[in-house]
C-alpha cells in the first residue's frame, strides 16, 4: 500500500492531532467518548450536526450548555416550549450585530438568563473551580461541512468549534497533488465560497485559513475577489515560508501548537480584537487575528519573564510596518498577567501574585495611547487601569496609585528611571517603542533639558536610541525593572544594552522579524525595488584672483553645500520632481488617484526654498493640488522669519491630518516625519539629503506601508535620489535587511541582448508583436488580442518542442526584459519603439507560458522574484527623461575661513585645484576651456536666433507649452547641422541628459534677453 498524499490524508492528519482519531478510523471505535489525545482533546464532530442557518454545531452547543449551566437553561425552559429556538434566534441576532468575539467574552443574555459561551483559561492564581470550568469547554473539529443554504452540496474542508461556535474554517491543499494554499486555497475562498452564508459572514468566525503542507495563509474578512490574505508562517532563512520539520509537515505547528486548547483560549482572550466602536456597523469594523511572529514574540517574552524574573533586558527587532503597535499592545496586557514559575526567581513575591506591578509603555506614537485604552477595555474586566504620564508628577502619581499600564514619552524616559529607582518595592516592565520617536526636532531639546545635558549634547547626533542609552547609562540602574525594546533598526549600543549575549560574547536580538521576511510576506513593500539615483553636476568658477590654500575635504563639502542650497539649483530640482510626479503619480492615478509624495531636504532653509519653488510651479499649472511643509520652530531665510503654521495656514499639530486629505499631494520635510510617520498613500519620495545608517532605513521606510484597499504594490513605489549613491543605500540597509534586493545601476544595453535572445527563440514573429500593439493601443476588443498571444504561447508550450530548461530560460529572460524596461522607461532619455512594443506583448504572453518541471514550485518562486515591477506602468506614450539641470549654474562661493590650512597635517590645495577637482567629480563633461565654451555658446545662440522658426514659433509665441516644444526642435536642428564641427559636444549632448538640459536652459536665457 502506497502513502496517501492527497488532501484527505492531510485532513486526517490534522483531525488525529486534534481529536486522537479521525473519520477513517471511527468504524473501529465504539460510540461515545473517543480516546482524545492528552494535548488537545477536541471532540470529533459530524457534518450532519451543523446548522447552516445559525452556523453552529447543534450537538456540541447544547451539550456544553446542558453540562455547565443547567440552572440558566431551567430559567429559559419555563418561558415556553420554544425556548431553544428563542436562544438560537437571540444568538443569531447578537452575533450579526456584535460578532462572535464579543459573545465569547461577554456571554449571551436571553430573558432572565445569562449564558456563558466560553470559560476563560485559568491564570496561575486561579482557583480550582476556574480550572474545572475551563476544562468543561468543548473543542471540536468537523470535516466536510456543508455550510451553504443556497448550494447545499458545497463543502468546507474543516471547521473548528468551541462549544459549538465556529472559530476557524480551513481549506486544505496539498502541493504534491498540484494544489497550493498560496494560490488555489486563496482562490477558493475568494471565488468559490459564498460569503453571504452565515458561517462566512464577517465576524461570525474569527479566522479563515488556507493550509497546505508547506504554508498557511489567513484572513478575518471574506470579501470576494477583494479578500486580503496574510501569511501565518514561521519564516525561513530570515525570509518567508517555513523551516523543514524533521518530524512531519512544515505546517504541523498549526495543529500541533496553535490549535491546542490553551493556545486557542489564549488567542481568543488576549490576542483577537475588534477595532471600532459598538455603535459602528459590524462590517465597518476590523477584526485582528495575530500574525505568527506577533503571537510568537509575545508568548516568548511572557514565558522568559516567568522563568527568569525581573531585571532582564530584551531587544525585539521587528521590521518597520510589520505591526509593532499590536505586538506592543498585546505584550503590555499580557505582561501585567505574567506569573513567576518559581518564588525563587528575581522579583517574585509569590506564585499567586503577578510578577510586575505595572507596565510602562514609552512611545511617541499618538495613536498607541488610544489603541491601548480601547484594547484593554476588550481584554480586561477591570477598567481604568491605564494612565498617561506626560509630566514627572503624573508619572509618580500613576506609579503610586498602582495603575497597571502607564503610557509616557521618550522625553520623559529619564524620569521613568528615576521613578523606578524611588519605588524600589515595586516591579516594572518597561516597553520602549523607539522606532517611532523622532517626529520633531524639538524632541531633542526636550530630552536634553530633561537630562540636564543641554549644553553637552549635539542634538543632530542623537536619535531615540541614543537618548534611551544615554539615560540608562547616566543613572544607576536598579533590578526592579525589565526592559523590552522594540525597534526595526538597532544600533550597536542598543544591541549591547538590550540584546541577548551569546556564548561567544556577541549580542543578538531576543526575537527577530526581518525586513526581508516582511517584504516577502507582503506586510511592507520593497522601497529599494525602484530606486533611482541622480548624480549632480556642477561648474564652479572662482571669483577671486589669488589662490589661498584650503583644507581640501572641508572646502569640497562647503562648495557642494553652497551649490545645493542655492535657489537656482533648488528650482531646477523642483522642476525635475514635478516632471516625474505630475505624469507618473498624479496623472497616472496611482493608488486609485490618491498617491502622495514626500520631498526630503537637507535642512529647514532648504525645505523652505523647496516649498516656495513648488508653490510657484503649482501656481503656473493652475494649482492642481496643494503642498504642505513640516519643520519645527521658526527659521529666518533671506531676512524673513518662517514657521510651519504660518506657511501652511493651519496649526502645526494638524499637519498630519491635513496631508491625509486628497487635495494635499506633496509633503516637504527636513528632519520631521522621517521616522514615525505612517501614511500608506505615500508612493513617491524625492531625496535631496545625505541619508546613512539607521536614518536612511527609517526615512525610506515611510514608503513601505502596504495599502491593500488602494491596491498598492511594490511597482507603484518610486524613489529619486539627488544626493546618495546606490552603494550608500546598500550599506545602510544591509545590517537590518539580512538580504538586500538593491543592485547596481542597470545598464539599459542589456535590453538589446535580451531582445536578441528572445527574438531568436522563435516563440513569436515580429509582425505579431506589431499587430498586437496596433490593436491594443486602438482599444480593440480583448477577443482580438487573445488569438495573437495564444498562437505564440502554443509555439512555446507545444510546437517548438522546447526542453524544460530552454523554456525556463526563455521565460526568465522575458520577465527580466519586462522588469528592466519597466524600471528604466521612466528615466531613459530616448525612445526605442521596439522595446516598448515588446514590453507590452510580453506582459500578456508571460502568464500563458507553461513550464512543467519537478521543481516547478521553486522555479515559479524564482520567476516571481524577478517580476518585481513588470506590470506597474500605465502610460499612453513613452515616459520623458528625468533630467537634472544644474550643471551650468555658475555660482560664487563665499570666501571660506580656512581652518588648519597653515601648519597643519590636513591635506591642502589651492582654490584652483579644489574647483578643478570638484568639477571633475561632479561635472562629467566638456573638455573645452571656459573661454572656448563661451565662444561656442555665442555661436550656437546666434544660429538659434537666425533660425527661420525662431521669431514666429518661439519669440512671439504666447503658448508656453508649444514655445517649449519649438525651442527644443530649433535646438535639435541647430546641433544636427553643426555635429561635424562639434562632434565632441554633439556626443555629449546625446549621452548626457543633464548636460543637454543645462545647455538648453543657458541658451534660452541668452536668446530671451
Amino acid at each position: 500500500m502506497v502513502s496517501q498524499t492527497n488532501e484527505q490524508a492531510l485532513e486526517a492528519t490534522i483531525e488525529k492531532q486534534l481529536t486522537g482519531t479521525c473519520l477513517e478510523e471511527k468504524n473501529s471505535i465504539a460510540d461515545g467518548d473517543l480516546p482524545f489525545s492528552q494535548h488537545h482533546g477536541y471532540r470529533l464532530g459530524y457534518p450532519q450536526d451543523f446548522n447552516a442557518h445559525y452556523a453552529i454545531d447543534n450537538k456540541q452547543f447544547w451539550a456544553f450548555l446542558e453540562a455547565t449551566q443547567p440552572d440558566e437553561l431551567e430559567k429559559l425552559q419555563k418561558t415556553g416550549a420554544d425556548w431553544q429556538q428563542k436562544v438560537l434566534e437571540r444568538y443569531h441576532r447578537m452575533v450579526k450585530k456584535y460578532g462572535l468575539l464579543h459573545l465569547l467574552k461577554k456571554g449571551l443574555d436571553v430573558d432572565n438568563a445569562h449564558l456563558t459561551l466560553l470559560y476563560p483559561a485559568p491564570l496561575a492564581s486561579s482557583s480550582e473551580k476556574v480550572k474545572e470550568r475551563f476544562a468543561a469547554n468543548i473543542f471540536s473539529s468537523t470535516r466536510q461541512v456543508r455550510y451553504s443554504l443556497a448550494n447545499t452540496l458545497q463543502e468546507i474542508d474543516m471547521v473548528l468549534f468551541i462549544n459549538g461556535l465556529p472559530f476557524a474554517t480551513l481549506e486544505l491543499k496539498n502541493p504534491w497533488t498540484g494544489q497550493t494554499a498560496r494560490y488555489h486555497g486563496q482562490k477558493q475562498y475568494r471565488i468559490d465560497r459564498d460569503n453571504t452564508q452565515s458561517l462566512l459572514q464577517f465576524g461570525r468566525c474569527l479566522v479563515h485559513m488556507t493550509v497546505d503542507t508547506d504554508e498557511v495563509y489567513m484572513t478575518t474578512k471574506l470579501a470576494g475577489k477583494s479578500t486580503f490574505f496574510l501569511p501565518f508562517n514561521k519564516g525561513h532563512n530570515f525570509g518567508a515560508g517555513n523551516p523543514t520539520n524533521l518530524s512531519g509537515h512544515k505546517t504541523a505547528y498549526l495543529w500541533e501548537d496553535v490549535f491546542s486548547k490553551l493556545s486557542m483560549a489564549n488567542i481568543i482572550q488576549h490576542f483577537v480584537r475588534l477595532d471600532g466602536a459598538k455603535k459602528d456597523a459590524l462590517n465597518k469594523r476590523t477584526l485582528f487575528f495575530p500574525r505568527y511572529h506577533q503571537m510568537d514574540v509575545v508568548r516568548k517574552l511572557v514565558a522568559d519573564a516567568s522563568l527568569h524574573g525581573v531585571g532582564k533586558t530584551y531587544l525585539i527587532q521587528h521590521s518597520a510596518g510589520s505591526g509593532k503597535s499590536n505586538s506592543i499592545t498585546w505584550a503590555a496586557y499580557q505582561l501585567i498577567e505574567t506569573y513567576p514559575v518559581s518564588s525563587d526567581i528575581p522579583g517574585a513575591k509569590s506564585l499567586e501574585q503577578p510578577l510586575f506591578d505595572s507596565v510602562i509603555v514609552v512611545t511617541d506614537r499618538r495613536l498607541l495611547d488610544k489603541q491601548l485604552r480601547e484594547n484593554i477595555k476588550e481584554f480586561s474586566e477591570v477598567k481604568n487601569i491605564i494612565a498617561p504620564a506626560f509630566k514627572s508628577s503624573e508619572l509618580k502619581s500613576a506609579l503610586e496609585q498602582g495603575k497597571k499600564i502607564i503610557i509616557t514619552t521618550i522625553q520623559k524616559f529619564p524620569f521613568i528611571i528615576d521613578g523606578i529607582s524611588d519605588l524600589s518595592d515595586k516591579r516594572f516592565a518597561v516597553i520602549i517603542d523607539e522606532a517611532h520617536s523622532s517626529q520633531s526636532g524639538s524632541a531633542h531639546d526636550n530630552m536634553n533639558r530633561a537630562m540636564g545635558k543641554a549644553d553637552e549634547l549635539n542634538e543632530d547626533d542623537m536619535d531615540a536610541q541614543d537618548k534611551i542609552i544615554h539615560a540608562m547609562q547616566s543613572r544607576k540602574m536598579r533590578g526592579n525593572a525589565s526592559y523590552f525594546a522594540f525597534t526595526a533598526t538597532p544600533k550597536n549600543a542598543t544591541l549591547e544594552k538590550f540584546g541577548s549575549q551569546q556564548g561567544d560574547g556577541s549580542f543578538k536580538p531576543f526575537h527577530l522579524y526581518s525586513m526581508k521576511q516582511a517584504i516577502e510576506e507582503g506586510f511592507i513593500l520593497d522601497v529599494l525595488a525602484n530606486y533611482t539615483t541622480y548624480k549632480s553636476y556642477y561648474e564652479i568658477q572662482k571669483s577671486i584672483k589669488d589662490n589661498p590654500l584650503f583644507d581640501t575635504t572641508k572646502a569640497q563639502k562647503k562648495l557642494r553645500a553652497y551649490v545645493e542650497r542655492h535657489q537656482q539649483t533648488i528650482d531646477v530640482k523642483a522642476e525635475v520632481i514635478f516632471d516625474h510626479f505630475i505624469p507618473k503619480v498624479v496623472n497616472s492615478k496611482k493608488l486609485k488617484g490618491k498617491a502622495k509624495g514626500m520631498i526630503i531636504t537637507q535642512n529647514i532653509e532648504t525645505a523652505i526654498r523647496y516649498y516656495q519653488s513648488i508653490g510657484k510651479l503649482l501656481a503656473e499649472r493652475g494649482d492642481p493640488f496643494k503642498a504642505v511643509i513640516a519643520f519645527s520652530g521658526t527659521k529666518e531665510v533671506d531676512g524673513i522669519e518662517y514657521s510651519e503654521q504660518a506657511m501652511n495656514g493651519f496649526p502645526e499639530n494638524e499637519t498630519r491630518d491635513y496631508f491625509d486629505k486628497d487635495e494635499y499631494r506633496l509633503l516637504v520635510v527636513a528632519n520631521k516625519y522621517l521616522t514615525g510617520f505612517d501614511q500608506p498613500k505615500l508612493a513617491a519620495m524625492y531625496v535631496d539629503k545625505k541619508l546613512q545608517g539607521v536614518l536612511a532605513v527609517q526615512a525610506l521606510s515611510r514608503l513601505n506601508r502596504a495599502a491593500p484597499k488602494l491596491a498598492k504594490k511594490t511597482e507603484d513605489l518610486f524613489v529619486l535620489d539627488f544626493f546618495n549613491s546606490v552603494d550608500d543605500l546598500k550599506s545602510a540597509f544591509d545590517p537590518f535587511y539580512t538580504s538586500t534586493t538593491l543592485s547596481d545601476a542597470t545598464d539599459v544595453n542589456v535590453l538589446h541582448e535580451l531582445k536578441d535572445v528572445l527574438d531568436e527563440a522563435g516563440v513569436y514573429e515580429w509582425h505579431e508583436v506589431n499587430q498586437f500593439n496596433e490593436l491594443y493601443w486602438k482599444g480593440a476588443d480583448a477577443q482580438k488580442l487573445s488569438p495573437i498571444i495564444d498562437i505564440a504561447a502554443d509555439r512555446f508550450n507545444v510546437e517548438l518542442e522546447l526542453e524544460d530548461p530552454d523554456k525556463a530560460d526563455f521565460k526568465v529572460k522575458a520577465k527580466q526584459f519586462v522588469k528592466i524596461y519597466g524600471q528604466m522607461a521612466a528615466i531613459m532619455p530616448y525612445e526605442v519603439v521596439d522595446w516598448e512594443k515588446l514590453f507590452w506583448f510580453l506582459k500578456f504572453l508571460i502568464p500563458k507560458l507553461i513550464i512543467k518541471d519537478p521543481d516547478s514550485e521553486q522555479l515559479d518562486d524564482l520567476l516571481n522574484s524577478v517580476d518585481l515591477s513588470s506590470y506597474g506602468l500605465e502610460r499612453t506614450k513613452l515616459n520623458q527623461a528625468i533630467s537634472l539641470d544644474d550643471s551650468e549654474t555658475e555660482l560664487e562661493p563665499q570666501n571660506p575661513n580656512p581652518r588648519g590650512a597653515q601648519g597643519s597635517d590636513d591635506e591642502t590645495d589651492s582654490l584652483d585645484v579644489i574647483i578643478r577637482a570638484f568639477n571633475e567629480r561632479w561635472f562629467q563633461g566638456w573638455s573645452a576651456t571656459s573661454e572656448e565654451q563661451r565662444t561656442k555658446f555665442l555661436n550656437i545662440a546666434e544660429s538659434i536666433t537666425s533660425h527661420p522658426d525662431f521669431e514666429k514659433k518661439f519669440k512671439t509665441n504666447q503658448d508656453s507649452y508649444n514655445r517649449d516644444l519649438a525651442f527644443e526642435k530649433i535646438f535639435e536642428e541647430v546641433m544636427l547641422k553643426s555635429r561635424r564641427s562639434e562632434m565632441e559636444l554633439y556626443k555629449l549632448l546625446a549621452s548626457d541628459p543633464a548636460f543637454k538640459a543645462a545647455m538648453q536652459q543657458s541658451l534660452r536665457q541668452m536668446v530671451e534677453r
